[in-house]
């Protein structure tokens, strides 16, 4: 009933609001990183803090608050020597979402989202993955449901796919999120290269082959995440010409340098505003922070009008 709710808000032509980063406010608040799986252990060793940052970005407004699985792939928790822990981890991160909402939304129509991403083991220090450590397709597929089918199990209301840039890994992450019959909103990333706009991918596809592969699977909402402030705009023009449903915002500010994010030059949550409304006369009706932005940022957006 929540989807069909947040759905109408949006057929009738009002605007919905995300949250904000959830790994890179663990770090602010000062949860344990790890240096191969980032955000995803810090379910289990901070529950205390993710549990407040859920309610903080609820009580703030947010219409929907994505649980902490976006590191949460077997892959990723390989890293850390937790690879065995991805269901388990998923479930708890997403009871923590709704227990935030049974504590804060008041009753208020909140979704919780499942993450699911198709980050890879990164290279230390560094902000883009090791194509050494990429598993076989098959594999990646597998650990992917792993993280969609324990959310569902769970009790997520949708599946948010965050930081969709490489096609084959977009087709997969697609198609593991649309097995579990919840709703399915998705965030591609992209990147400015002099005057071009790439995919986030280090290997710098052209945003438009991402966003073919995206549409290729059914999703309620596409939209930008996990791109900054300059390369949101052109990339949702290119999206726009493909796309005529619901569209999202989600931008970041800062750069990461695995494991921390580091907060650099964080853009202003008045500046923040002002572009989101140059956005939503491109057509986004859903706006939300990525990693750097956090509580200040939604409280900000909150005021666009709804």
């Amino acid at each position: 009933m929540v989807m069909q709710a947040l759905k109408n808000r949006l057929e009738a032509g009002g605007t919905l609001l995300l949250d904000g980063g959830t790994g890179t406010e663990l770090e602010r608040r000062g949860a344990t990183m790890s240096g191969g799986a980032w955000c995803a252990l810090a379910t289990g060793t901070d529950p205390d803090i993710l549990l407040g940052i859920h309610e903080d970005y609820i009580r703030a407004g947010s219409d929907v608050i994505t649980a902490n699985s976006f590191s949460n792939a077997r892959h990723m928790l390989e890293q850390a020597g937790a690879g065995q822990k991805s269901g388990q981890l998923t479930r708890q991160a997403v009871e923590i979402a709704l227990k935030a909402r049974d504590r804060a939304a008041g009753g208020r129509d909140v979704a919780v989202a499942v993450s699911l991403s198709h980050q890879m083991p990164m290279v230390p220090g560094a902000a883009r993955d090791d194509p050494e450590l990429r598993p076989a397709p098959d594999q990646v597929l597998s650990n992917f449901r792993e993280i969609v089918e324990a959310g569902a199990q769970a009790g997520a209301d949708m599946v948010m796919l965050e930081m969709m840039s490489r096609p084959l890994h977009i087709a997969l992450a697609t198609r593991a999120a649309h097995e579990v019959g919840l709703p399915v909103w998705c965030g591609l990333s992209a990147r400015m290269e002099e005057d071009r706009v790439l995919s986030y991918a280090w290997e710098g596809f052209p945003f438009e082959e991402s966003v073919a592969a995206a549409l290729a699977a059914p999703c309620d909402v596409f939209g930008l995440m996990h791109t900054n402030v300059n390369a949101t705009a052109p990339a949702l023009n290119i999206l726009r010409k493909q796309w005529s449903g619901p569209m999202m915002a989600y931008p970041d500010s800062g750069f990461f340098k695995m494991p921390q994010w580091q907060f650099t030059d964080i853009i202003d949550p008045d500046d923040l505003k002002e572009q989101a409304q140059l956005w939503r006369e491109q057509g986004v009706q859903i706006f939300g922070g990525c990693c750097g932005l956090g509580l200040d940022h939604i409280r900000v957006l909150s005021t666009l009008g709804r």
